[in-house]
């Protein structure tokens, strides 16, 4: 069972850059599609950032597109992303998710999810 550790996340001043990691844990990200989500207080948890197997492909929300950038390492078992420009707005707690079967862009697609990490954006 691949169990994502997600990691990276902290507080920053508005405009700042923060870089999340995923490593899997207990197995490889191997030819999944892996994606970031996001979910504040109160809020639905909602698509940011997805990539596909062979990093050829990948997708955002337009509220981080321009800003954030999606990347995976497969030697490193990991997933990636870096944010800057960081708003206020982008506070939220960010999970990665693997194993895409579906829409890329529903929770429910996917099969393995992390725990989180918080990121805090102060204005």
């Amino acid at each position: 069972q691949v169990r994502p550790v997600e990691s990276g996340g902290g507080l920053v001043q508005a405009g700042g850059s923060l870089r999340l990691s995923c490593e899997a844990s207990g197995g490889t990200i191997g030819s999944y599609a892996w994606a970031w989500f996001r979910q504040a207080p109160g809020k639905e948890r909602e698509f940011v950032s997805a990539i596909g197997w062979s990093s050829g492909l990948t997708y955002y929300s337009d509220s981080v597109k321009g800003r954030f950038t999606i990347s995976r390492d497969n030697a490193k078992n990991s997933v990636y992303l870096q944010m800057n420009s960081l708003k206020p707005e982008d506070t939220a707690t960010y999970y990665c998710a693997g194993d895409v079967s579906g829409n890329w862009y529903a929770t429910s697609s996917y099969n393995y999810w992390g725990q989180g990490t918080q990121v805090t954006v102060s204005s």
